[in-house]
């Protein structure tokens, strides 16, 4: 089922983000497992993680992939290559949300989290109000929409703080805002 949305308008970053030589890859809060299936075609075991049991029916319906419906901060998972999340972390507790993405990271792996903050200063409304007629035409001329089910929730953190916290748990970690209303942040375990 292809689609598109300002969510999966960051996979192919996240594609290409995946260390060479990756055997085993993570997507936390993987929805219906459109990202799990496109980390399929390049790396040999894949694995998706939903707490939402539509959510995970769903990716179980669409592939064969591995499929673990449960909360990633208390699931019983392995260790990975590659672990991304996509509209997801703002949804958990930031930071035990990344300390585990980190640990449960292999040492070489790559980390991908691409998030939502909300607008706390004047710097950000200004961001968001000069995207706005970007975002909404993207939106438009692609026909923006995603799966039915997925949960939404307003995110707490601002994007200072989200950059703040990363910094702090993932020394040397990349952060990007991106025009259409989503940051991400980029890390490497050190070997």
């Amino acid at each position: 089922m292809a689609y598109w949305n300002t969510n999966v308008a960051r996979h192919p970053g996240i594609l290409r983000a995946v260390p060479a030589g990756c055997a085993t890859a993570l997507d936390v809060g993987c929805g219906d497992g459109l990202l799990v299936r496109k980390l399929a075609e390049a790396v040999p075991s894949v694995t998706g993680i939903d707490k939402s049991p539509e959510m995970a029916a769903q990716a179980r319906s669409l592939s064969s992939d591995t499929f673990v419906e449960g909360d990633f901060l208390s699931a019983d998972l392995g260790a990975y290559d590659f672990i991304c999340s996509v509209a997801t972390i703002h949804h958990l507790d930031f930071e035990s949300a990344l300390a585990r993405m980190r640990d449960l990271l292999r040492p070489g792996g790559a980390l991908v989290v691409v998030g939502l903050a909300r607008d706390a200063s004047m710097t950000d409304r200004a961001a968001t109000i000069a995207a706005a007629p970007i975002v909404r035409i993207v939106k438009v001329l692609r026909r923006a929409h995603g799966p039915d089910g997925m949960p939404a929730m307003q995110p707490r953190m601002s994007y200072r703080e989200v950059r703040t916290a990363a910094q702090r748990l993932l020394p040397g970690a990349r952060y990007r805002r991106h025009v259409l209303r989503r940051y991400s942040l980029t890390w490497q375990k050190p070997s």
